[in-house]
């Protein structure tokens, strides 16, 4: 029987990096150097040191261990699962491997893709928040944005958060208002002999800005079936942060398509287990401002 978890794998590589919004968090530096201790926990190293003294000439100066190591423990708890029961009248035999692409193709764009993009902007709030911060929730027009978006910048820079590689998440909405902005300064691209004109805004200070539906920018969702906004959900306007200030460790589990059986009830079963979580690094929580609608 062919390697279904295999094919499956393959096949997502490229719908990930396509359909995913979030992707360059989910494939943060920062994965690389996780523990795992078990399933479902990880330890993140952090290390501490002492700083310069003065010189005492007239001594020989007594040596203390002043480096230490610690671990910043984080558990996974989104453990979700998906199934389903394929009637043998709907596969054909011979080609087994493409039904399945069929069947999950639409799980994956209006499911599963959706869910981790949801899931990413909500745990990013919940732990911003668990962690002190507050968001910004002045209303948007063209005249104010930029000088929001500065202020986050300068925030992040006096905290020393890197300036490169930052990444500001929007959505359309204030996507537009970006095009807007009074004080921006745009390069119009008029692509030759079409006449066509480009008002793309790709980034602002260098930092990369990814267009996010609004649907999946909310403060929180209800995951029993799915993901839905929750009652309480607010709306979620910019994202700035840097991938290095979060961690999102991933844990594939399982993924399979049984034979009929009569435990199946002479249907195939098609069933996958996913492990996966996003933590804000506690030291560096300063690398994540948020713009929600109050």
């Amino acid at each position: 029987m062919p390697n279904y978890a295999q094919l499956y794998q393959e096949a997502l590589q490229q719908k990930f990096s396509e359909g995913l919004a979030f992707n360059a968090l989910y494939n943060t530096p920062n994965n690389r150097t996780i523990k795992w201790v078990n399933a479902k926990t990880v330890q993140i190293p952090r290390i501490t040191t002492g700083g310069f003294v003065d010189v005492d000439r007239d001594v020989v100066g007594t040596f203390t261990r002043r480096a230490d190591n610690s671990w910043e423990t984080k558990t996974l708890e989104h453990d979700r699962e998906f199934r389903t029961l394929v009637d043998p009248a709907d596969i054909d035999e011979t080609n087994m491997a493409l039904t399945i692409a069929n069947i999950t193709r639409v799980f994956n764009d209006e499911q599963k893709i959706p869910e981790m993009d949801k899931y990413m902007a909500s745990k990013l709030y919940a732990e911003f928040v668990a962690y002190g911060g507050v968001a910004n929730t002045t209303a948007l027009d063209a005249s104010n944005i930029l000088s929001i978006f500065d202020t986050f910048m300068e925030e992040m820079d006096d905290a020393e958060v890197p300036q490169s590689g930052r990444i500001l998440y929007v959505t359309p909405a204030v996507k537009k208002l970006l095009k807007q902005a009074q004080e921006i300064q745009r390069m119009l691209t008029v692509t030759q002999n079409s006449g066509s004109v480009n008002r793309n805004v790709y980034s602002l200070d260098d930092v990369q800005i990814v267009t996010v539906p609004s649907s999946r920018m909310k403060t929180a969702y209800n995951f029993t079936d799915g993901a839905v906004p929750d009652a309480t959900a607010k709306q979620i306007n910019m994202i700035l942060v840097h991938p290095l200030a979060i961690v999102a460790p991933q844990k594939y589990e399982f993924v399979d398509l049984d034979e009929p059986s009569a435990a199946t009830g002479g249907k195939y079963l098609y069933y996958e287990r996913k492990y996966w979580d996003v933590f804000i690094l506690e030291k560096k929580a300063a690398g994540v401002k948020f713009h929600i609608t109050q």
